[in-house]
């Protein structure tokens, strides 16, 4: 995970600054930062109108007594577009973008839920886990007959 991390946090601004100077090549300096701080304003206004979207459909899912997973990934994705969409840069408001779209989100969704089902079908298949492989010991049941004895002490104050 960390070498994960240690890449994206060096290779995402290098290609960003790539891209940038490319594009700068092409349309202009002014225009290209014009552009990184359009899409950053249009993009909150989307994240905006699509979060209060996702929000609405859970609060009704739950009224309802559902479970308000799609809904969830959901506003998850609209969270991680609304980062993405903030930080400047182009490769970054691309993913922002597509992951604002709806198409996108269900594919992803579908992609990621039959991971899940895979992992979680082969993990049970593996053996004993953590969960069951200790032995939980029943208590001993307590005899009535025996009187329960608390132990304090207290202080009176008038």
């Amino acid at each position: 995970m960390f070498r994960f991390l240690f890449l994206l946090f060096i290779l995402v601004p290098i290609i960003e600054i790539a891209l940038l100077i490319q594009v700068a090549d092409v349309i202009g300096g002014f225009a290209t930062i014009a552009l990184v701080i359009v899409t950053a304003i249009f993009g909150a206004k989307l994240v905006r109108t699509q979060g209060m979207g996702a929000l609405q459909n859970v609060q009704t899912q739950m009224a309802q007594g559902q479970m308000p997973a799609k809904e969830l990934f959901t506003g998850l994705c609209v969270i991680i577009a609304g980062i993405l969409l903030l930080t400047p840069g182009i490769m970054t408001d691309v993913f922002g973008f597509l992951l604002l779209t709806p198409a996108i989100r269900n594919k992803l969704a579908a992609g990621l839920a039959s991971q899940a089902t895979v992992r979680m079908s082969t993990g049970m298949q593996q053996g004993p886990t953590a969960f069951n492989q200790h032995t939980h010991a029943e208590p001993e049941p307590r005899k009535m007959s025996e009187p329960t004895t608390i132990d304090g002490e207290y202080e009176r104050k008038d």
